[in-house]
């Protein structure tokens, strides 16, 4: 059996509308949600009238919950090589030939060969191809399982059948996955020997091989490449997407029309696959993941992250500071009002009113601005939102780079951003926790609509478009949620992504050694508080502004297309070749 995985997505936009009118799906879809709402005339009606590129997926094929290390597959080279392993064995039984198998190859191109290995790519594909998916799968069970399949020489194909890890046996199937960022995946139709039939192929999922014709006679068919989106297919006939949308201008003319926010035009849509009740349940269940991401992070007691650089965990030892308390001197509130007293929640401007008509006290609190000289060296180098907004970030990739559970947002390379600026929002801005869940449902859905104009436009891997497909694209939304949480309008959203992907234009991805470390970790950091502060300029302006967010999706992707190989996570240029590994 030979399996190939490939990143390298060769005319996509017309992949896509074939694989749209093709209809097929590995995974099973769900039944239509009971909802409240009206319903089209008919299904059939409605996805006749949707546009065939529309820009919808689910919020929760953009945030899917998976184990690090990885980037832009993380997705692509992680989530995607795991889900690809596990559709062709999952395949291999349905077909009823998996007893017949005894040896699995697998060949990788593109950068999952060039820095797959420190993504961690071989480790998901076996743990794939043993029937584990990526949401599931215990994240510190990865390493010794796939240590006991390289010392035993065999793995446990789909779960069920052992085999043996042997070379120069004779390939019965073979098909093709392109993992095209953030775990989203486009597959070939499974070719097989015909005498390995046991059950009657179909057309739509088989293609029989000619006996004595060498695989290279054989090129994939763009035709047949059909685009898996994690349990739907856009042209299903349950899928009756209420609000489509293509592109920016067509989501702000659905906002406008419905006089809806992005939130809640991305939550109608949601309710095409599942009812209200799952669909907050799933999105609060994303953000636990994100949440536990930040506390696993600080919480380390790993002095080191793995693998060849040697780069130290700075998380820990930033929230250990951070709690003690050292700009609180400052007068300012730098600690989550959960965790604060009373005695120390304060302001600056709540501390000028208690002082107002009365002496000043010479004391650290007074010596913040009144004397700056004299204020230790120590208390300046705090700055309460940079500091809390990067330690999140931090500790999310982190996490990421130690192989910890994170959520795409929308890969891995980018999963700190998106959790570092909603926790931010949620532990120093939100009015009460009352309001917690509706705020976390409106930043995410928020997101994710942004997200999937990027992913429709351009693309969410940074071996197309470097890392501005990565953290440029988390920039953008969480620049947008987090304008949305704020009560920005439609237009100030729309401004605030356009803001957080305009200054990450040209980013590229050039990891040493292509593990996710330098520079991922710290730019997320980065590309979080750039989000904020993205954010605030949107909210500080009416939403009119002359650069329009399609346009600069348009932008990023000409842009990603003439950055050099080299740039694209394959670590061959940039700090990659400029870093020493030790």
């Amino acid at each position: 059996m030979q399996r190939t995985i490939r990143n390298l997505r060769p005319k996509i936009a017309q992949i896509r509308q074939k694989s749209v009118r093709l209809s097929y799906s590995t995974f099973t879809p769900p039944p239509p949600a009971v909802s409240t709402l009206p319903e089209p005339v008919s299904p059939h009606a409605a996805a006749a009238n949707m546009p065939e590129n529309h820009a919808v997926v689910s919020t929760f094929d953009m945030f899917s919950i998976g184990v690090g290390p990885s980037s832009s597959h993380t997705g692509a080279k992680h989530l995607g090589p795991m889900r690809a392993a596990k559709i062709f064995a999952k395949e291999a039984n349905g077909h009823g030939f998996l007893h017949e198998i005894y040896q699995v190859r697998v060949d990788l191109y593109g950068s999952l060969a060039l820095t797959g290995v420190g993504h961690g790519t071989p480790g998901a594909i076996l743990m794939g191809l043993e029937g584990e998916s990526p949401e599931l799968i215990e994240a510190k069970l990865i390493g010794p399982r796939v240590e006991n399949i390289k010392n035993s020489g065999s793995l446990n194909l789909n779960g069920t059948r052992i085999i043996k890890f042997e070379y120069g046996k004779h390939m019965i199937a073979t098909n093709e996955f392109f993992s095209v960022g953030g775990g989203f995946v486009i597959n070939d139709l499974m070719r097989v020997l015909p005498r390995f039939l046991k059950i009657p192929p179909k057309p739509t999922t088989v293609k029989p091989i000619i006996e004595n014709v060498g695989l290279s006679e054989l090129p994939p068919d763009a035709e047949n490449h059909i685009e898996n989106i994690f349990q739907k297919s856009t042209r299903d006939d349950h899928l009756t997407n209420m609000l489509p949308f293509s592109d920016a201008q067509t989501l702000l003319e659905v906002c406008e029309r419905e006089n809806m926010s992005i939130a809640e035009v991305v939550f109608r849509n949601e309710l095409q696959w599942r009812d209200s009740n799952e669909v907050k349940r799933r999105a609060i269940a994303i953000w636990n993941v994100m949440d536990a991401s930040i506390s696993n992070g600080i919480s380390s007691r790993d002095e080191y992250i793995p693998g060849k650089l040697k780069v130290k965990r700075r998380a820990p030892a930033i929230y250990k500071k951070l709690m003690q308390g050292f700009a609180e001197y400052a007068g300012m509130n730098l600690s989550p009002k959960s965790q604060l007293s009373s005695s120390i929640n304060r302001t600056l401007i709540s501390d000028a009113i208690n002082l107002k008509g009365k002496p000043q006290k010479k004391s650290e609190l007074s010596l913040a601005y009144s004397n700056l000289a004299n204020v230790p060296k120590e208390m300046k180098k705090h700055l309460a939102a940079l500091d809390w907004v990067s330690m999140y970030a931090l500790a999310v990739n982190e996490e990421n780079a130690a192989g910890g559970k994170v959520v795409t947002a929308p890969t891995n390379g980018a999963a700190g951003t998106i959790p570092a600026v909603l926790k931010y929002y949620l532990e120093f801005i939100c009015p009460t926790p009352e309001h917690a869940e509706h705020d976390i449902l409106e930043f995410l859905f928020t997101a994710a609509a942004i997200g999937m104009l990027y992913k429709r436009g351009a693309s969410i891997s940074a071996a197309e478009m470097g890392c501005q497909g990565e953290v440029g694209v988390a920039c953008s939304m969480a620049a947008a949620a987090f304008t949305a949480v704020m009560g920005g309008t439609v237009l100030q959203v729309e401004n605030a992504a356009e803001i957080g992907m305009e200054h990450n234009l040209g980013l590229t991805c050039d990891p040493p050694e292509g593990l996710v470390v330098i520079p991922c970790i710290e730019r997320n950091a980065l590309a979080a508080v750039k989000a904020i502060t993205a954010a605030q300029l949107a909210l500080n302006g009416d939403g009119s502004h002359r650069v329009h967010l399609d346009q600069v999706i348009a932008t990023m992707r000409q842009t990603g297309i003439d950055m050099m190989s080299k740039y694209k996570e394959t670590s061959q240029g940039g700090l990659a070749v400029n870093v020493p590994v030790c």
